[in-house]
């Protein structure tokens, strides 16, 4: 990634409620993100955990959608942690961003724990894809870290009767579900449909910490209008238009 402050674009999410700058090569958040702050049900006064944050979308999105939320971020990546601090300042919302990696949990984060804990976890497995050139987008979504690590991690940082979510593509999700079930409860999983007839490629899963409710499969969200692309703009159906455009919560059920 470029040092702070060079190569950056300044890029609006929900509306142009939040404006993150972002490097122009590297690791670039797009709707994934978004989607997953969307999911949390959370209230002023919840703390959050954004495991993995980069440069700050999920945890400032879920910020700026919930006022009051006490937010945490753990980011590997020295420029990705220093750039999700001045993306809180600038978007005048509070967040404490630590900076290490979540197998060697910073000691100020031991200590605590999380009503929400949420991640968007690297999403290749290196043993079966080819690394990305750019070595802040490879950091993204090459995975170094095993997938169960990343959950037994949540579950650890996260309050009894608090919730874990992750956002993950669809060819993971037997590991994931494997993983969630060996530390969480009360699994439900929301499928994200790009289009009409298209199978799903991303799903949210959640969990709660010592949950004793049976699994949950939820209606997919369908993401895009249409069979296919025929427009130069956006063609978000407006169910997904509310949660992307009006920062509206995007519902499990």
């Amino acid at each position: 990634m470029s040092a702070p402050g060079e190569a950056l674009s300044a890029d609006q999410f929900l509306g142009g409620r939040l404006v993150l700058h972002q490097p122009l090569k590297g690791y670039r958040a797009g709707v994934d993100p978004v989607l997953l702050a969307a999911s949390v049900v959370a209230r002023a006064g919840d703390s959050l955990l954004d495991l993995g944050c980069g440069a700050g979308a999920a945890a400032l999105c879920a910020g700026r959608r919930v006022p009051g939320l006490l937010l945490q971020g753990l980011e590997r990546q020295p420029d990705y942690a220093d750039l999700a601090r001045r993306n809180a300042e600038a978007n005048d919302l509070a967040m404490q961003v630590h900076e290490g990696d979540l197998a060697r949990m910073p000691e100020a984060l031991r200590q605590q724990r999380f009503d929400h804990v949420i991640a968007n976890p690297p999403y290749f497995r290196r043993d079966a894809s080819t690394p990305a050139a750019e070595p802040g987008r490879e950091g993204a979504l090459g995975e170094e870290t095993p997938l169960f690590t990343w959950v037994e991690v949540a579950a650890r940082r996260c309050n009894p009767g608090g919730h874990v979510t992750f956002i993950q593509r669809v060819e993971r999700l037997p590991e994931l579900m494997t993983a969630f079930a060996a530390h969480l409860g009360s699994l439900e999983l929301k499928p994200l449909l790009p289009r009409q007839g298209r199978e799903s490629q991303l799903v949210l899963l959640r969990g709660r910490k010592n949950g004793r409710a049976a699994f949950r499969l939820h209606a997919g969200l369908l993401l895009h209008a249409g069979m296919a692309h025929d427009r130069d703009r956006d063609d978000y159906t407006p169910e997904a238009s509310r949660i992307l455009r009006e920062a509206g919560p995007l519902l499990f059920g």
